[in-house]
Order: C-alpha cells, then structure tokens, then sequence
C-alpha cells in the first residue's frame, strides 16, 4: 500500500484515511476487483480503462542501460588517463 498512500500524500489527502477508505472497498469486492485512487476526489476507484503506458517503462529501462554503460565508459576513461599522469611523473 506504499504506492496509494505516498499518491493520496502527494494528492493534498490524508494518507490514513485514503488507505481505510480503499481497504474498505476491496474488503467489500471480496478482492476481486481491483480498486485504485481517484486522486482528483481521494474516493476509491475502479481503474478498467485506465492503460498502462508500456511504451515509456520500457524506453526507460532501455535509457537505464545505456547511461549505466556510458558511465562506465567514462570511469574507465578517468582511470586511463590517472594512470598515464602518474607514469608521466
């Protein structure tokens, strides 16, 4: 429940009174459907039709790698060049 309730926080609601309220609700589903938060309202939604935005996660991840790479590339460059400086010496 860190995700509704770091949303309903950062929303302007009481974190405590939107996790009860969303806790109610999936107690009263029987847990079988799933409810999200309307941050607009702080009441507990149904969140069929709200899609999500694959695309991005995965460009993200593909954007991970390739910085992590880069940084690696420019600490081995710093090594090569500390290296080559002392032996200069």
């Amino acid at each position: 429940m860190v995700i509704p309730k770091t949303l309903a926080m950062n929303a302007g609601f009481d974190a405590q009174e939107t996790i009860v309220k969303l806790t109610e609700e999936r107690m009263a589903s029987g847990g079988k459907i799933p409810v999200g938060l309307d941050i607009t309202s702080g009441e507990p939604t149904n969140p069929v039709g709200i899609w999500d935005n694959v695309i991005v996660k995965r460009n993200s991840l593909s954007s991970c790698c390739v910085i992590a790479c880069n940084l690696l590339l420019v600490d081995e460059v710093m090594r090569a060049g500390m290296t080559n400086l002392r032996t200069g010496q």
